[in-house]
């Protein structure tokens, strides 16, 4: 490959002036993207899909995603590279799977600036009228006013503009920004305990109402495993970290298991702290309700008589959803720069101001959040989507992290998950059954987002634009069963329940069943076609050349 010689120059010394970040920085990179506007709303809706056994549903959560993260600590100090997730699938097996994992990650990631705003607003209808009440497929749901549409078009102009203007001056305040989160539901869980607690209220109407059903439902529709999500900044941002060696482990597994217990203790004081009349006068968990719930930790709050902790949480409901949507609006367009630097995108993409903002990533970020909008106008309505697509992109981490442990076996791996295949395998099951269990009409929407991204691969492809002459299908040809195995399953499956449009002719054991042989068999498939170790070598120093370059330039815009 063709270089000159300034920018090699610069590539040696970029790491240098770019690796200022530390291992609490990192940590609470991770922790400040996972506690964003899940919390607020995820106790309320996990309590109405499993009862009391929401408590579980956190507990599973945290496990599935911590067994994704555990593949991607050890990819993420091998290669310690920012925008890794979109990266790594590319080394190992080629143009064609990169691209699918990159267009699902922008996909999520471009989604998760409109949720952010939307829980904002929701909790904002205190003050003005942001939503609406509605009941959709019998659930209820807050959707945005045209007044909430609009502001909804403001925040997101925000979002851009701090970006542009503003990030570095924002960098240097995140950290406090993640103080003030962890405080707040700390303070949160320790108010509801000490106010009151009913210990009655695990029993009076069942644990478990819905059984296993509603318990592994909640997973990955009620906010859980959204929740979980920002562990991938300590992935993301692996390339600027001090001692990847170190840091990153701490920062990906740290972040998960901090945040998964207080999790599981908000859930416990949520339950607790409800008034036993309340719950008797919904009838069942499932109808639990009770007045001001677009704001339900704050409604609570007032309920029980402390209406200083309900005002602190209206407060958060827009500093915890306003410090995550900037960060993701960065990533989005962070996503973009990568997929263009990887070939897979156009070169527009990769284009940074004279700041080093890529401009036109976070226009398109900005179009595609008010787009997003349209069809999922409310929070409860975008999580389950986001959720599927996130996780959706994880799950080429564990196949990347199996073939590269024969492509390059020799390489340094500062840190080695032990077991072999067999964590890799778990999270791959794992992150198929999460899709799965948010339902058919997640599904469904996911996949044509998917195959509208084949389209643009298609018609890029095309054009002649791409970089390199081939588009690896063998090594990536893994990805067609995978995604169309999935949905068919989902089809055929019962959730939701009750149906959407979907058969429910597959229970609960034999669609997990069936979801095992499929991630066994896509599995098996990756590794068997993967690419030669020379190709996979030749991709990753093309990689780690393209990141040393980028560091150079943005160090440079400095």
């Amino acid at each position: 490959m063709a270089t000159t010689t300034a920018p090699e120059e610069a590539a040696e010394s970029a790491p240098d002036l770019r690796r200022h970040v530390g291992i609490v920085g990192l940590l609470f990179a991770s922790v400040g993207s996972i506690i964003g506007s899940g919390w607020l709303f995820g106790a309320l809706n996990a309590a109405k899909e499993a009862g009391p056994a929401a408590i579980i549903s956190w507990a599973l959560g945290g496990v599935l995603i911590l067994l994704i993260a555990l593949t991607y600590a050890e990819l993420g100090t091998m290669f310690p590279l920012s925008g890794g997730v979109v990266r790594f699938p590319h080394m190992a097996f080629g143009h064609l799977a990169s691209f699918t994992a990159g267009w699902i990650t922008w996909v999520a990631v471009a989604t998760t600036a409109p949720i952010e705003v939307e829980a904002a607003l929701q909790y904002g209808t205190k003050y003005a009228p942001f939503t609406n009440e509605h009941t959709v497929n019998g659930e209820t749901v807050h959707t945005l006013t045209a007044l909430g549409y609009a502001s909804a078009v403001v925040l997101m102009a925000v979002f851009v503009a701090v970006n542009y203007y503003g990030v570095r001056w924002f960098a240097r305040i995140n950290n406090v920004l993640v103080w003030w989160k962890l405080f707040i539901i700390l303070l949160v869980v320790g108010a509801f305990f000490v106010t009151a607690f009913h210990g009655s209220n695990f029993s009076s109407h069942g644990f478990a109402p819905t059984g296993v059903h509603g318990i592994f439902t909640a997973v990955a529709t009620s906010g859980i495993v959204f929740s979980y999500l920002g562990f991938r900044q300590g992935i993301e941002l692996a390339g600027e970290t001090d001692n990847p060696r170190r840091n990153v482990p701490i920062a990906v597994i740290g972040s998960v298991l901090l945040t998964g217990l207080i999790y599981v203790l908000l859930q416990v004081a949520f339950i607790g702290s409800l008034n036993p009349a309340t719950l008797a006068h919904s009838g069942s968990w499932g109808k639990l309700s009770f007045a001001n719930d677009f704001g339900p930790l704050a409604a609570l709050a007032t309920g029980l008589g402390l209406g200083w902790l309900a005002v602190m949480l209206y407060i958060d409901a827009i500093v915890s959803p306003g410090d995550t949507g900037l960060i993701y609006t960065t990533i989005t367009s962070r996503i973009s720069f990568a997929m263009a630097r990887n070939g897979n995108a156009p070169r527009v993409l990769e284009r940074t101001t004279g700041n080093g903002v890529p401009m036109v990533g976070l226009g398109l970020a900005f179009v595609i959040g008010l787009v997003a909008f349209l069809p999922f106008p409310s929070w409860q309505q975008l999580v389950g989507f986001i959720t599927s697509a996130t996780v959706l992109s994880f799950a080429s981490g564990p196949l990347v992290h199996a073939s590269l442990r024969t492509q390059v076996p020799h390489h340094d791996r500062p840190f080695r998950l032990p077991g072999g295949h067999t964590i890799p395998l778990l999270a791959f099951w794992g992150s198929n059954l999460i899709v799965y269990w948010s339902g058919w009409t997640t599904v469904w929407k996911l996949m044509v987002a998917v195959l509208l991204g084949f389209v643009l691969l298609a018609a890029f492809a095309m054009s002649g634009q791409m970089k390199g002459e081939r588009l690896d299908v063998r090594s990536g040809a893994w990805v067609f069963p995978w995604l169309i195995g999935l949905t068919a399953i989902s089809y055929l499956g019962n959730y939701p329940e009750p149906a959407a449009g979907n058969l429910e002719k597959l229970n609960f054991g034999l669609s997990a069943g069936l979801l095992l042989l499929l991630s066994l068999g896509v599995y098996a498939m990756s590794y068997a076609f993967r690419l030669t170790p020379e190709q996979a070598q030749a991709y990753i120093d093309d990689s780690v050349h393209e990141a040393r370059v980028e560091d150079a330039e943005l160090a440079g815009h400095g």
